[in-house]
This record gives C-alpha cells, sequence and structure tokens, in this order.
C-alpha cells in the first residue's frame, strides 16, 4: 500500500501576499475566493478567514466543466445551506460567468442601497480576487474584462503583485497572488493540491503522486480509467504501482530491456487528469 506523501510547500513570497491581503482589505467591498470545483474543500485557504474577517464573500468554484456535475451541484447546495453565495463556472471558456455581476449586485445590495440614498448612484464597487495558486484567479479576471491583463500560466505561483482590473461599468477587482498556508496537517489535503498543480511538482515525488491518484480514481472513478488506458485491470484494489505500470504498457512508454518508463507515465497520468481528459471527476463531496 503507497501511503500519502508529507507534501509542504509555502515559498518566502506567500508571507508577503498574506501581508498584502490584509493591507488591501480597507479598499474593497467584498471578497472573492476562487476554489478549484475538483476539490471544493481542500482548495479552500484555511487562513483566508481569518485575513478577511467580517467581508462579505463569495466563493466561485472554477474548472467546473472538469469536474463531477453532480458533486458541483451538491457543494453548491453545502454552501447555500451555509448561507455563503457561491456559483460554478470554467473560468477558461467564460461559462457560467454571466452570473457574476447579478450575484455581486445581490451580495451587495444594501451598500448599492446606502449609497444610491446618500447620492452616490454608480458608486464603483471594489472586490478583492484571492486563492490558492493555480485556482484560476488571472483566468476569471481575464475572461471578465475581455482581454489578457493578468497573468495566466498553467502552473502555480504566477502572479506576484497585485493589480486593478476594471470588469464593468461599476465593478473593479483586485487580482492577488495565491496563497497557500504554511503547513497542511491533513497530508490529503497536500496531496489533492499536488494531484491537481496547485503544489509545484518539484517538491512532490511525482511517481507516488501518480500512483495515489490513479488509486483514488480506480476506485471512484474506475470506468473514466478503463476508457483512457484501455489495458487496465477491473481490480479495483489494485497496487497504484501496478496501475502506474498498466498505464505505462496501455501507451507503450516501453525503455530499453522492455522496461516500462513509469516516470513518463506518470507525467502522462497527471497532466491528463488536471487537463481533464480523463474525465469529469471531483475528489471530494460536502461532509
Amino acid at each position: 500500500m503507497i501511503e500519502a506523501p508529507s507534501i509542504q510547500w509555502f515559498p518566502g513570497h506567500m508571507t508577503k501576499t498574506k501581508r498584502m491581503i490584509k493591507a488591501s482589505l480597507p479598499l474593497v467591498d467584498a471578497v472573492v475566493e476562487v476554489i478549484d470545483a475538483r476539490i471544493p474543500a481542500a482548495s479552500r485557504n484555511p487562513d483566508l478567514s481569518s485575513l478577511i474577517e467580517d467581508k462579505p464573500r463569495i466563493v466561485l468554484l472554477n474548472k467546473s466543466d472538469s469536474a463531477d456535475e453532480k458533486a458541483t451541484e451538491k457543494w453548491l447546495r453545502y454552501y447555500k445551506n451555509n448561507g455563503i453565495p457561491a456559483l460554478s463556472a470554467d473560468c477558461r471558456t467564460g461559462k457560467g460567468l454571466n452570473r457574476f455581476e447579478p450575484l455581486v449586485n445581490e451580495v451587495l445590495a444594501d451598500l448599492i442601497k446606502r449609497s444610491n440614498e446618500r447620492g452616490m448612484t454608480g458608486r464603483v464597487l471594489h472586490l478583492m480576487v484571492v486563492g490558492i495558486p493555480n485556482a484560476g484567479k488571472s483566468s476569471f479576471i481575464n475572461r471578465m474584462a475581455g482581454s489578457k491583463k493578468a497573468k495566466v500560466e498553467d502552473r502555480p505561483g504566477v502572479t506576484r503583485e497585485k493589480q486593478w482590473v476594471k470588469i464593468a461599468k461599476n465593478i473593479e477587482l483586485l487580482d492577488m497572488p495565491g496563497v497557500l498556508w504554511p503547513k497542511f496537517e491533513d497530508k490529503l489535503v497536500g496531496e489533492k493540491l499536488a494531484f491537481t498543480g496547485a503544489v509545484k511538482d518539484d517538491v512532490v515525488d511525482i511517481e507516488t503522486l501518480a500512483c495515489r491518484l490513479l488509486m483514488n480514481l480506480n476506485v471512484n472513478y474506475h470506468d473514466n480509467l478503463k476508457e483512457r488506458y484501455k489495458k487496465l485491470s477491473d481490480d479495483l484494489n489494485e497496487d497504484g504501482y501496478e496501475l502506474l505500470k498498466q498505464v505505462g504498457m496501455s501507451r507503450g512508454m516501453l525503455i530499453s530491456g522492455g522496461e516500462i518508463n513509469t516516470e513518463r507515465a506518470a507525467i502522462t497520468v497527471l497532466d491528463e487528469f488536471r487537463s481533464g481528459k480523463l474525465g469529469r471527476i471531483t475528489l471530494e463531496l460536502p461532509e
């Protein structure tokens, strides 16, 4: 049995980001927390609640087109039942983002009403966009702004400085760099963050990570794996390393002497999961 690895990643610039978030809070009316719809719990930074304090918050479940649709519906019900405004979207395609502006106006209705009563009709609403690395904050801002104003790359830690972006006549977004928390108390949280690429690959053992992911998917999304990797075993309790070798065999990843290139297979598994090629997958459900 391959156990969950102990993963930690908290580069120095993230401490600076936490200070930046706290210092910028007086400038904004609300906070938009972008999370990964495939790991809605693991991708929420527990430190943000204490940083944000009593500011209104909207949770945006990004990458919903790569997440299990039924699971996303459960998460949206969970947030609604807990009084947290939330919506699901796919920021790269823009699907679902037409609901964002109406939700902002709903969440800040009292503020808008007070501003109107004071003669400040059309007052610009300022929102801070926060989240973990690689959650899609910059993709969200770019899609809403209709241009590439924020840096976007499919790797964590790209946005480093704050910047204001106007997305509507009365809405401006403050883009914040991605930030994790200093220590993942639960190994499974760190593991899920590594699965999705929120933690840099060079701080983890890629083969162990891919084995753990395959074991998870083999139990919960076996049909997805079978469809993608034709030679995969039907055994739901198959060892992770054996599954990795089967993936390599399925793709003809052989090296000298007929040995399977498991490192190449591991990279393939992680890349195809992150890009959605393994189908719509969610790795956790609300309690």
